[in-house]
C-alpha cells in the first residue's frame, strides 16, 4: 500500500475511510499489529487464533451503563458467538455446557474484582429422534413445539483480595430466549423474549437469549484498507447478524464501594472446562477491539487468558500505538508525539475528574461512573460530544465506539481536533426502552410464506402431531421425518406436504 492509493479522494475521508474495525474503542484505537485480510472483524469477534475457532466461548462485546428507565441501577451486556446467521440451522445457536460465562466487578480501582456474576447453562432435548430445533410453531418458552431448550443457573461470588468470601445462588433453571428459527416456527418472537425476562430478589432482573448484534461498524477496511481505492464505506457489515447475549440488570448501590466512590470497573471472560475438569479462561473483554487490533498475532492468546491486573506486559501497545504512525504513512495525516499518555489516562485509568477511581491501579476494562445521570437525548460522540452519560465512561448501545475512539487515538484530547469516522453512526435496528435494551434477533426465514400456505391451520400445524404420533403410526411417521432429515429446518413445509402425501396413500390402500 502506498500513497498513490488515495487518489482523488481528500484529507478527511481518507482518514474517515480507514476508521472502520482499526479503531473502535479504548486500547483497540490505541494500536494496530495486523491489516492482513480476516485477521480481525468487528469489535472482538473472531479476534484471536484460538478463540477462532471456539465462537461459542468468543466474547464479542460489553456495555455497561446507567439504566435510562431505572436510574437507580445499572445494566451490564455481554455478548458471546459472533456472526449468527440467522438460518444457521437445523442446529441452531446455544451457550456451551461446559463453560463459565462471568461479568466481573472491580468496586475499587485496584485491578481485581470485587463481584462475579457467573452465568452457567444447559441443553434440555425433547424428541432425538428429529433433526428440527421446534417441531411445530413456537407460542411460548415452554411450548411442547421445542424441541431444543436452554436454562441456566446464576451465582453471585463476593471476593476480597482474589478469595471468594460468599457464594450465593441467585437465580436456578432461568430459561434462555431461543434462537428465532423464523415467521413459521416463531410467529411472536416478541413474546418469547419477553418470557425469558426473569426477575431477581433485590430489585435485580436477567436475561439470556439471541439478540441483534448491537455493534455498528463498517468492516471492509480489513479488504486491504477498502480495496485500495477507498470508494465503498457506510455500511453496517454486521447488519443482520444475530448473537447470543446475557444481560443483568442491579441496584446500583449493590456494585459500586460507596455513594462516594460510585466509579465501577467491569469486565467480562469466558472459562472452559479443560480436559482435567479445570476451567481455564479463554476469552475476555472490556473496551471493545482492544485483542483485535492493539496486540500482535503472538500476544492474542495471552491477553485472552490474562487477567486486568497483569496489564504491564501489555503497555507498550499503548503508549507506542501503530495506528496513527500507519495512517500517517498512509495518508500523511501526522501521528500525535509518543508516549501517549493521553491514551494511558482515557483508557487505562479512566477520565480524571469523570470516571477515573482514586488510587486506579491503571488496567484495562470499562470504567463507569455510576452517579451520572442518563442523558434524556444521548449522543453517539459520548463524552467528546459533551455527553458525559456515554462512551468512555461505560458504553451504551448507541454510542459509536468506532468514531469516538478514532480521534482520540488521532490526537483530539492533545489538540489535533479532527472530525473522523466510518460513516455508520446508528445500528440497523432500533433498540428497546426497557430492559435488555437489545433488538430482536433477525429470524432465520424473512422471506413470505411459500406459494399456496396460508396463515391459517396449514401443514406447518401437523408437524408436531407427525414426530408425537400415538400407536403404529409413530414408527411410521418417524421414519417419514427421519428420510426427510437433509431437508434440513428449512424444508419444513415440504415434509409436512409430504406427510399429507403418505397418509392419502395409506388411506387409499386400505
Amino acid at each position: 500500500m502506498t500513497p498513490n492509493s488515495r487518489t482523488g479522494v481528500g484529507r478527511r475521508s481518507l482518514a474517515t475511510l480507514i476508521s472502520g474495525a482499526l479503531a473502535a474503542g479504548g486500547l483497540a484505537a490505541a494500536g494496530v499489529t495486523t491489516l492482513e485480510p480476516g485477521a480481525a472483524s468487528a469489535s472482538s469477534h473472531r479476534e484471536a487464533p484460538l478463540i477462532s475457532g471456539t465462537p461459542q466461548y468468543d466474547n464479542t462485546d460489553l456495555y455497561a451503563f446507567v439504566s435510562p428507565d431505572k436510574p437507580d441501577t445499572t445494566t451490564i451486556i455481554a455478548n458471546w458467538i459472533p456472526f449468527e446467521e440467522p438460518a444457521g440451522g437445523p442446529n441452531f445457536f446455544t451457550f456451551a455446557e461446559d463453560a463459565q460465562y462471568d461479568l466481573r466487578v472491580d468496586s475499587d480501582g485496584d485491578a481485581q474484582e470485587d463481584l462475579l456474576f457467573r452465568y452457567t447453562f444447559k441443553t434440555h432435548t425433547k424428541n432425538d429422534k428429529t433433526f428440527l430445533y421446534n417441531t411445530g410453531p413456537v407460542t411460548s418458552l415452554d411450548d411442547p413445539d421445542l424441541n431444543i431448550t436452554q436454562t441456566y443457573d446464576l451465582e453471585l461470588v463476593k471476593l476480597r483480595h482474589l478469595k471468594a468470601v460468599s457464594r450465593t445462588k441467585v437465580a436456578d433453571d432461568v430459561p434462555v430466549a431461543p434462537s428465532n428459527v423464523g415467521k413459521a416456527s416463531m410467529p411472536d418472537y416478541d413474546t418469547l423474549r419477553k418470557q425469558a425476562i426473569h426477575e431477581l430478589a433485590g430489585g435485580a432482573t436477567t436475561f439470556a437469549g439471541q439478540a441483534d448484534d448491537p455493534f455498528f461498524l463498517d468492516l471492509r477496511v480489513f479488504d486491504l484498507l477498502y480495496g485500495g481505492n477507498l470508494s465503498e464505506v457506510g455500511n453496517d457489515t454486521l447488519k443482520g447478524y444475530n448473537v447470543n447475549s446475557v444481560a443483568l440488570q442491579v441496584p446500583t448501590h449493590m456494585i459500586t464501594e460507596s455513594a462516594e466512590q460510585p466509579i465501577v470497573g467491569i469486565w467480562s471472560t469466558t472459562q472452559r472446562k479443560n480436559a482435567q475438569g479445570h476451567f481455564t479462561q479463554v476469552s475476555r473483554l472490556g473496551n471493545p477491539l482492544v485483542n483485535e487490533v492493539v496486540n500482535p498475532l503472538k500476544d492474542k492468546d495471552t491477553f485472552n487468558a490474562s487477567t486486568p491486573r497483569d496489564d504491564a506486559q501489555f503497555l507498550k501497545n499503548v503508549t507506542n500505538p501503530e495506528l496513527p504512525k500507519l495512517i500517517e504513512a498512509i495518508y500523511k495525516i501526522p501521528a500525535p508525539k509518543e508516549p501517549r499518555n493521553d491514551l494511558v489516562d482515557v483508557f487505562l485509568k479512566g477520565v480524571e475528574g469523570l470516571n477515573q477511581p482514586p488510587h486506579v491501579t491503571p488496567s484495562e476494562m470499562l470504567r463507569l461512573n455510576t452517579s451520572v445521570e442518563p442523558a434524556a437525548k444521548p449522543k453517539r460522540l459520548g463524552v467528546l460530544d459533551g455527553d458525559n452519560a456515554g462512551f468512555p465512561n461505560g458504553r451504551r448501545l448507541t454510542d459509536d465506539v468506532i468514531d469516538a475512539s478514532l480521534q482520540v487515538v488521532e490526537g483530539e484530547l492533545v489538540g489535533a481536533k479532527n472530525d473522523l469516522g466510518d460513516a455508520v453512526d446508528a445500528n440497523d435496528k432500533k433498540f428497546g426502552a426497557s430492559f435488555p435494551y437489545l433488538a430482536n434477533p433477525t429470524e432465520g426465514s424473512r422471506g413470505p410464506l411459500a406459494k399456496g400456505v396460508d396463515s391459517g391451520n396449514d401443514v406447518r400445524n401437523q408437524l408436531g402431531d407427525a414426530l408425537r404420533p400415538a400407536g403404529a403410526q409413530a414408527s411410521d411417521n418417524t421414519t417419514l421425518i427421519a428420510a426427510s432429515a437433509g431437508a434440513g429446518a428449512g424444508g419444513i413445509l415440504l415434509i409436512g406436504a409430504a406427510l399429507l402425501w403418505w397418509r392419502r396413500m395409506r388411506d387409499r390402500a386400505y
